[in-house]
């Protein structure tokens, strides 16, 4: 790509001859260290269970790449933004299991910004080396993308916090050990946003009751999370009582920045390419019809495009080191692509699509997909980290002072 010149500014949206060195290590090591199983799992689109997530996150643990974007002194790499940027295509491209980004992504960064000193000892090894598995109790029954009304209370008595209420969706909460939660402090301020607080909660305190959501794929990934009485230390209070929402807000800029997942939707457009190759429509294949390439296509180039913008926060983080309100555009523009990618994936399967198990194609050598399965998954990626249609306005108002 070349150099392009933005207000004065000019971006250079190419890889240095370091950085495709770089490339080329993790290449590498990707191939050498990724496990078979767990690659055919993330490529068959099979449940990864607690044990396949812990295990690539223990083994890039033990190589030093599990947390790349914290500081050196609590087990960071020193990555530039664009040599993390490099890491997370590469791993996606590769098949290799996520990393559940709310311990490490999420929870981790809050600490590492308003945590005491105690906090960051007590919580961040653990995190690092995989031995707490967390979960986020953000949403509530009416409290979404309004995030703001959440009514889950927490009302100091003596050392202790005591916490009532309800969370729902929670992602992987069945796998939890712990689970950082938004409560309502204070019931009494004018404006929504005040009166919030933030708090780390041990998931096996008596009072929390987990209730599975069964999907309509039969999977078992969110649940409800009731709280009854549960008695959380005030030393488990991150930053201070009633700031909340200060900490909420930095914590979603980190969510959305990696909503993108461009290496991902490039490695599903591939994918698709070959499908569509295969399948035959009246004799000829799917891909020589007109209009489904032109989809493709449009498709492929909004990626392309989503790829470009990429690189220019990047830059500038290279340059400045901020996360500003533009990184919204990389979460709508992302998850509008990862969704049109699992639509034409069910156009190109067809039939043969099945919601609850996958299946294996005659002709198509190991290719296993559970398309509708995938398709009715990704209805949720415009939704989580803060509504599509709310991070328009955010990006109105904060960048284009609309």
């Amino acid at each position: 790509m070349p150099a392009v010149p933005v207000k004065g500014v000019t971006m250079d949206l190419n890889f240095s001859e370091q950085e495709l060195s770089f490339r080329d290590e993790v290449r590498g090591w990707l191939s050498a260290n990724l496990p078979d199983d767990l690659r055919s799992k993330v490529l068959d689109y099979e449940e990864l269970s607690k044990e396949d997530l812990l295990r690539w996150h223990r083994t890039l643990a033990a190589r030093g790449w599990v947390a790349p974007s914290w500081p050196v002194e609590w087990g960071g790499t020193g990555w530039s933004a664009v040599e993390r940027y490099i890491f997370e295509e590469e791993t996606a491209m590769a098949g290799a299991p996520p990393i559940v980004p709310f311990g490490i992504t999420m929870c981790a960064q809050v600490l590492l910004r308003f945590g005491t000193e105690a906090q960051k000892k007590r919580f961040l090894p653990r995190i690092y080396n995989g031995d707490d598995f967390w979960c986020q109790g953000y949403s509530e029954p009416g409290s979404g993308s309004d995030l703001a009304s959440l009514k889950t209370r927490a009302e100091r008595r003596g050392d202790d916090y005591v916490v009532n209420g309800q969370k729902i969706w929670t992602t992987l909460g069945h796998y939890g050990d712990w689970i950082f939660c938004l409560v309502r402090t204070d019931s009494g301020t004018s404006k929504r946003q005040e009166g919030i607080s933030f708090l780390l909660i041990d998931m096996n305190t008596p009072g929390i009751t987990v209730r599975p959501l069964i999907l309509l794929d039969e999977g078992h990934e969110v649940n409800e999370v009731f709280f009854d009485d549960v008695r959380v230390p005030v030393e488990n209070l991150v930053h201070e009582e009633n700031q909340g929402w200060t900490v909420a807000k930095y914590l979603l800029g980190h969510e959305r920045l990696n909503t993108g997942r461009i290496g991902q939707s490039r490695r599903e457009l591939l994918r698709l390419r070959e499908l569509a190759s295969r399948t035959l429509v009246r004799g000829q294949p799917l891909l020589d019809d007109v209009r489904f390439r032109d989809r493709l296509s449009r498709v492929e180039i909004e990626l392309m495009a989503l790829e470009i913008t990429n690189m220019r926060f990047l830059d500038d983080m290279r340059r400045n080191g901020k996360i500003g309100p533009e990184v919204s555009m990389l979460k709508i523009r992302g998850t509008e692509i990862q969704q049109a990618i699992t639509e034409l994936m069910m156009q190109a399967v067809g039939p043969r699509a099945q919601a609850f198990k996958p299946i294996r194609y005659d002709g198509f050598d190991d290719f296993m997909a559970s398309s509708a399965s995938r398709y009715f998954n990704f209805r949720k990626t415009s939704i989580y980290a803060g509504s599509n249609e709310i991070q328009r306005n955010i990006f109105a108002k904060m960048a284009l002072g609309l």
